[in-house]
């Protein structure tokens, strides 16, 4: 069993659209071809040779990635290099190499939501936004006797989210008109007959990063031939996105306590600190892979922590001046999670769909570059 390359991106990209990246990143399809078949699905943090030589052996289609094996514009592919082993070793085995990098990062449901539901943090909020999505209204035309399954459908792929509300519609029974034409293979009416048919209104919003997916729902279900529907734009605020989060403790603890459960939920052994001000903890920005841009929008939100990874000297004599405790728990180490993350969301997401089922996994040889000794 498999799906195109492009089934498994969809998916991806349903999670963590491109657009939603920085504009210094390059993220997407970097090695490989939309439409060939993927039977098994490597997931991992980097691309390097170890990975590579398990994505081999395991007969791997598509590597997904956080970090991009092409990051910038490349004038050369050579052999010397590690970039053009890589690639090379990718085309030769027919694998896909796929990233979703700073996009993964923001998205809702994204790497630093993993890393909040780690720490199970309450009340998480964008630390520091970056993109807000549009909002278009769509008005679509229905016979009466479809209204329900296709209201149902498209709300079911995003559309009619109003804040804390779902399933927003607004219908209006009228009469509908439309004469069949040759070649036509009409719902109702005959060929060179003018029809009229009893009609609902149906309008809704959708955001502007889900509009592919309700039209496509749209035209699936829908019973005509040729599926009327307007699309508006709407001037509204839409969803936010952005890096990092803020949330609140279940309860208060010490330095030491939350040093603990870092430890713990993280899986690392080692730690770089620095001490905050406060006796106890109960306010925490995070960011996952490398978040000392964020120290003082940490500290005007009222953070009390920052958790993230590569500081450096003066990043923590800036913390400590704001009395910003950090804890340093590595990029690797605030990052890897993203392998078991991405995992679980394609399975689940091929089960819901009714996809045909292939192998998804984590790759076993990414490790950490850094090491305490």
């Amino acid at each position: 069993m498999s799906l195109s390359a492009q089934q498994v991106i969809q998916l991806i990209e349903e999670l963590a659209p491109k657009k939603l990246a920085a504009d210094w990143d390059n993220v997407g399809l970097q090695v490989g071809a939309y439409d060939q078949r993927v039977s098994k699905v490597l997931v991992t943090l980097d691309v390097n040779r170890a990975v590579m030589d398990e994505a081999i052996a395991k007969e791997v289609d598509l590597i997904i990635s956080h970090h991009p094996v092409i990051f910038k514009s490349l004038s050369e592919v050579r052999f010397d290099t590690e970039i053009g082993r890589i690639i090379r070793s990718a085309i030769k085995n027919e694998i896909n190499i796929y990233v979703a990098h700073t996009n993964y990062d923001i998205a809702k449901g994204g790497l630093n939501d993993l890393l909040a539901d780690k720490l199970d943090l309450l009340d998480v909020q964008i630390l520091q936004p970056t993109f807000e999505d549009e909002v278009k209204k769509l008005v679509t035309f229905v016979p009466e006797e479809s209204i329900d399954e296709v209201r149902e459908a498209i709300t079911s792929a995003g559309a009619g989210w109003i804040g804390n509300y779902s399933d927003c519609t607004f219908q209006m029974k009228g009469v509908g008109a439309f004469k069949p034409l040759a070649d036509s293979t009409p719902y109702l009416g005959e060929e060179g007959q003018l029809e009229s048919v009893k009609e609902v209104r149906l309008e809704t919003i959708v955001p502007a990063s889900k509009l592919k997916r309700v039209i496509n729902k749209l035209n699936k279900v829908h019973p005509y031939e040729e599926v009327a529907y307007d699309i508006y734009p709407v001037e509204i605020n839409g969803e936010s996105f952005g890096l990092g989060r803020i949330g609140k403790l279940k309860a208060s603890l010490s330095f030491v306590e939350l040093i603990a459960q870092v430890k713990k939920q993280l899986g690392v052994a080692d730690l770089r600190v620095v001490e905050p001000k406060v006796d106890t903890i109960k306010k925490i920005a995070l960011c996952s892979g490398s978040g000392a841009d964020l120290i003082k929008k940490a500290a005007f939100k009222g953070a009390d922590l920052l958790l993230t990874g590569d500081l450096k000297y003066h990043d923590a004599e800036l913390a400590v001046e704001l009395g910003l405790g950090i804890i340093d728990a590595g990029h690797y180490g605030t990052e890897i999670i993203m392998q078991k993350g991405i995992v679980e969301y394609l399975k689940t997401k091929i089960q819901e769909r009714g996809l045909e089922e292939i192998e998804v996994s984590s790759a076993k040889s990414n490790k950490g570059f850094i090491q305490i000794v």
